[in-house]
């Protein structure tokens, strides 16, 4: 049986998995969370996943029942994601491979996600919408690669929310968009937001601008309430996601589709989703916030299957890529 020990931190987030073979035996982590109206910083994020990730790690290898002479394959995020982070779990996980002997696999956040949402589901060749804080993408495997069928061309789904978040002063525990999610719900009056579809891709930008201007001025003349406001944005940007994953399914044929990435635990977003999909005879894929929000374990899921199919990454390669595109690996572990 192969046993790979997984890190992730590339944003707020820092986490430890243990996979071996199909099975995550453990999977904790830490959020670094800033208070109400701020985000975090590359350099404080860093700071805090260094004071905790020894702890983290510490319990992964408990909570597993296992010795580092257990573990086959230590695996890291690479990219993409932010530079300091991602440089603090790089540099432990390079350490910690030294230290037990073992080989070291650099693996793409993206994938990660996806390949973690594949072993949850048992989606077989879904149609993957990618949604977190900072990624937007529609992706379909074919001929040995993640292709990118649609993207954001500026910001990502995760981070609109999250900065009108900090317009309205919402708390950033657990997430600003847990918490949009569950004003939304209270919303009753749908305030008309630009919709930015432009072929396969999306733009948030604009929405997030118009947005932040109109909310102190819809507020202070009670035109409508902050709850509105959060449903209002939920819907639209929800509207525009689900618009160019069906075209992309009909354009690879597809049945399935996959959410995954932070964002992709929201129930709304599901629930819309599932809509088109049922009345496009196609099947809906999503996992709950243990598996859709970074983890460790999905890093060790992803560097699984690059281990099992011949991969590592020699020392000298262990580098990070802020801009590590879906597309760039080679999948080697799927026909």
């Amino acid at each position: 049986m192969t046993v790979v020990i997984g890190f992730e931190g590339s944003a707020n987030k820092i986490g430890v998995g243990i996979v071996r073979d199909g099975e995550v035996l453990s999977n904790p982590r830490h959020t670094y969370i800033t208070p109400p109206g701020q985000g975090f910083l590359p350099s404080e994020t860093a700071r805090h996943h260094r004071s905790v990730i020894l702890t983290v790690l510490k319990e992964a290898l408990e909570e597993a029942g296992l010795k580092p002479a257990d573990v086959d394959c230590v695996a890291y995020t690479k990219g993409p994601g932010m530079g300091a982070p991602l440089v603090t779990v790089a540099l432990v996980a390079r350490t910690v491979a030294q230290l037990w002997g073992k080989p070291l696999l650099g693996v793409n956040h993206c994938i990660g996600h996806i390949e973690m949402g594949r072993l949850i589901t048992q989606a077989n060749n879904p149609t993957v919408l990618y949604v977190s804080g900072g990624n937007t993408q529609v992706i379909a495997y074919s001929e040995r690669r993640y292709r990118i069928f649609g993207e954001t061309i500026d910001i990502a789904v995760g981070n609109c929310l999250d900065r009108f978040a900090r317009v309205i002063k919402i708390s950033n525990d657990p997430s600003p968009g847990y918490n949009i999610e569950q004003m939304a719900k209270k919303g009753t009056q749908y305030v008309e937001l630009p919709y930015t579809v432009k072929g396969m891709d999306v733009s948030f930008s604009g929405i997030l601008s118009y947005i932040e201007e109109a909310a102190g001025k819809m507020l202070k003349c009670n035109q409508c309430t902050a709850e509105d406001l959060c449903f209002s944005l939920q819907e639209t940007l929800f509207s525009m996601l689900v618009e160019i994953t069906e075209r992309a399914m009909a354009h690879c044929s597809s049945q399935e589709v996959l959410i995954v990435g932070g964002v992709g635990c929201n129930l709304r977003l599901q629930e819309m989703m599932g809509v088109m999909c049922k009345e496009r005879g196609a099947k809906l894929f999503a996992t709950d916030e243990s598996f859709c929000i970074d983890n460790g374990a999905m890093i060790a899921q992803a560097g699984w299957e690059m281990f099992r199919s011949g991969q590592t990454t020699e020392l000298s390669d262990s580098w990070i890529t802020q801009r590590y595109r879906t597309d760039e690996v080679e999948v080697t572990w799927r026909d």
